[in-house]
């Protein structure tokens, strides 16, 4: 099976290759690794101690961060290494102030695996959420490297329950524990006879909970806000923004639009902003303008939507009518916010629980979308009930990262 996985990684990197030629996003997947060994050189000796965290992209990172936070405050004196599989993950946060080294992680064949754990030599490697190469896990465990699982999730469609899961399911030897989300992996891990879990949460919950304490002012949506009740409308696609710019552009009711695209792209932009008869101004064209005489509020720019969900009355999070679904909802459900999403949100259990509990409203359509934003403008009431359920939910549901550093009480020097 190894041989088959490696000739399938190795048809992957040539294709991908292949593609990168007219795909931007691929371009930036193939020609960012091409790098990362002269990195590892450059920022790692071989005397340095290092603890190496893995994650898929932008939403793993953002669960993993509060672990590598505790884990540099418990060993100050190991490097940090940061590796991303995708781009979206790595260019939004390749920059990050966290970790001593940030790469991306090199494609899972055998040769490059022993020539990064060569170069990285970590103590201890985390793995995020569901990262499972085959190839790393089975080096990490060769070279008795203490390896965990953070924020996992397991459930009855992976490959470990299928009849050819033999092989991916070996490759979890590597794993000296799984800190996972809920019960149900729990439960499944223990049908393949490992019970080396714990149901620790999700890490994320710490983070957006820790967001709170820190400054969120931002003067310029300040003025853009003026008071005004406003509408945020975060991580958005076109499908959302066809039924918000309807809505938008008919609406009588005394509000203003903040609206962060998921894609920030000049064309995109240019043409939502065209699509808007009230008056809008852009994040890149705001000096100089009196922002408080504008009806709508495009963030051309990345990573301020954080602090911008801080002045929301209302937020609307996107992706809910995409594939796998919603983005993340709990940055804006920290601050107390009532949360209109789309209806592919059953992927994901956090969105999932602030919608039973009424905490968010999933709608379908046009008409959908415009009684929920009606009802929560008009109604005080039912939109500081909803927004008191979101950040009720965030703060029952933060202190993973504490059980998950439990583990390590014991054995300061790893």
């Amino acid at each position: 099976m190894f041989a088959i996985y490696g000739l399938l990684v190795s048809l992957v990197g040539f294709f991908v290759r292949v593609v990168a030629l007219f795909s931007p996003k691929m371009k930036l997947f193939v020609n960012g690794r091409k790098s990362v060994f002269n990195t590892l050189a450059d920022k790692i000796a071989p005397s340095d101690k290092t603890i190496w965290f893995h994650s898929a992209s932008l939403g793993e990172y953002e669960q993993g961060l509060p672990v590598i936070e505790a884990m540099k405050k418990k060993f100050p004196n190991h490097k940090i290494v940061l590796t991303f599989f995708s781009p979206s993950g790595f260019e939004v946060r390749k920059n990050n102030a966290i970790a001593d080294v940030t790469v991306y992680l090199p494609l899972d064949t055998k040769s490059n695996v022993k020539k990064f754990l060569d170069a990285v030599h970590p103590e201890m490697a985390f793995m995020i959420k569901y990262e499972f190469w085959p190839n790393y896990l089975t080096e990490l465990k060769k070279r008795n490297i203490r390896t965990f699982l953070i924020s996992g999730i397991f459930r009855e469609n992976q490959a470990f329950f299928k009849w050819y899961g033999s092989f991916y399911n070996k490759a979890l030897d590597a794993f000296e524990h799984f800190f996972v989300q809920n019960s149900r992996s729990k439960e499944l891990l223990a049908k393949l006879k490992r019970y080396n879990a714990t149901v620790s949460g999700d890490t994320r919950f710490d983070r957006v909970a820790a967001i709170l304490e820190k400054d969120n002012s931002l003067a310029f949506i300040s003025d853009f806000k003026h008071d005004m009740n406003t509408i945020v409308i975060g991580s958005s696609w076109p499908k959302d923004e066809t039924l918000l710019v309807d809505f938008i552009n008919k609406t009588s009711q005394n509000v203003k639009f903040i609206i962060a695209p998921h894609n920030i792209k000049d064309a995109q932009i240019s043409e939502l902003k065209n699509s808007i008869s009230k008056k809008v101004v852009l994040f890149s064209d705001k000096h100089g303008k009196n922002l408080s005489e504008y009806d709508v509020f495009i963030i051309d720019t990345i990573g301020i939507l954080t602090k911008i969900y801080s002045y929301a009355d209302i937020a609307y999070v996107g992706g809910g009518f995409g594939n796998p679904g919603v983005h993340n909802i709990l940055e804006p459900a920290t601050f107390g916010v009532p949360i209109v999403i789309g209806p592919n949100y059953s992927h994901f259990a956090e969105a999932t629980a602030l919608v039973d509990l009424e905490g968010a409203i999933s709608i379908d359509d046009q008409s959908e979308l415009d009684e929920a934003f009606d009802l929560l403008l008009s109604n005080e009431d039912v939109r500081y009930e909803k927004g008191h359920i979101c950040a009720t939910f965030v703060q029952m549901n933060k202190n993973a990262t504490p059980t998950i550093m439990k583990h390590f009480d014991q054995n300061d020097d790893i």
